[in-house]
């Protein structure tokens, strides 16, 4: 086991730092994402270099719609989550812990990641910590993401953004991208469904948007998170803070605790209107066939930039960052 970052000790208890949660534990506990546990009188790290899922995907796959668009990104994943969504689209991981996930995970060290990406993988991009939530490991992503940054390649986060800000100001200077999931944008939709708090993962939006390069995701589910209403708050807020900020709509489908039917086609259209009214870049994910909604088109003069058929995807628009018919600066990570 690694020695866990950022906690602290007072009075025989011991406060992670990590996670908004702030988890105060005693010895032989665990946090609310099964991650860490004291151990006389440590915190230690559960799950460092345990991998459970590796596998090299399509960027645009985690999604990353402007960052390195038609790359290939090597994704790691471990067990475990700080927040439980009754919702989750990828629950078998979110959900696992040490006990369950021992079968199948394996040790990958932090050289060892560089190794496959110089040996194996040497077109890829970078690392992509995604499948569940990255943060569940921090210690690890914190130790590979400084590796791979050193050695000249890129990491991206797939995150609810449930991150303290002294968590993500300390992996800062690694992280290049990040693919924030905003469940909702009430308040009691975080509490009752995710166990977690919406003005944590603005504070962490809002950071991210003037340090990295950031995607945000909102899988829409019917009736609880699809209002008018509450899409346009979305979007308000994220237009003041950068309307280029890509913002994607996932489509629902029945998983984990959840029964409700498939989001509507029509609610998805709905929310992408809505949100072309202010935001640059939308699109819509989850859709397959619907390419409309998935291609990239200049905001300025409507010129199809990027064309993308499943994760298929070619630069038909585009020189450099510029669009070929209006000259157009389009908003790419770099």
């Amino acid at each position: 086991m690694q020695k866990a970052r950022l906690f602290s000790r007072e009075n025989g208890i011991i406060r992670c730092g990590i996670c908004p949660h702030h988890c105060n534990l005693e010895e032989g506990e665990k946090g609310i994402c099964g991650g860490r546990r004291v151990q006389n009188g440590e915190l230690f790290a559960l799950n460092y270099g345990r991998c459970v899922a590796v596998a090299v995907d399509p960027i645009e796959k985690k999604p990353f719609y402007h960052f390195y668009p038609g790359g290939e990104i090597l994704s790691l994943g471990t067990w475990g989550c700080n927040f439980q969504c009754e919702f989750c689209q990828n629950w078998s991981l979110a959900r696992g812990d040490a006990n369950s996930e021992s079968e199948r995970a394996f040790q990958l060290e932090p050289a060892e990641v560089l190794g496959l990406l110089q040996k194996k993988y040497p077109s890829s991009v970078g690392v992509a910590f995604t499948y569940n939530e990255p943060t569940v490991w921090y210690e690890y992503v914190y130790d590979t993401a400084r590796l791979i940054k050193e050695n000249g390649y890129r990491n991206v986060l797939v995150t609810n953004g449930f991150i303290s800000p002294d968590a993500l100001k300390e992996i800062t200077p690694y992280i290049d991208a990040l693919n924030i999931d905003v469940k909702s944008f009430r308040d009691d939709f975080y509490r009752r469904y995710c166990k977690g708090n919406l003005n944590a993962v603005k504070q962490t939006v809002e950071y991210c948007a003037a340090h990295f390069h950031l995607e945000v995701t909102c899988l829409i589910i019917p009736t609880l998170n699809d209002s008018e209403a509450e899409i346009k708050s979305l979007v308000d807020w994220l237009a003041a803070l950068n309307p280029d900020i890509p913002l994607h709509f996932s489509r629902y489908f029945p998983q984990y605790k959840f029964s409700l039917s498939p989001t509507p086609i029509e609610t998805l259209e709905r929310a992408y209107e809505l949100a072309r009214e202010k935001m640059r870049y939308v699109y819509i994910g989850n859709l397959p066939g619907a390419d409309e909604y998935v291609n990239t088109y200049c905001p300025a003069c409507g010129n199809l930039l990027i064309r993308r058929s499943g994760f298929k995807t070619s630069s038909v628009g585009l020189e450099g960052k510029f669009c070929t018919q209006c000259g157009n600066l389009i908003y790419l990570g770099d």
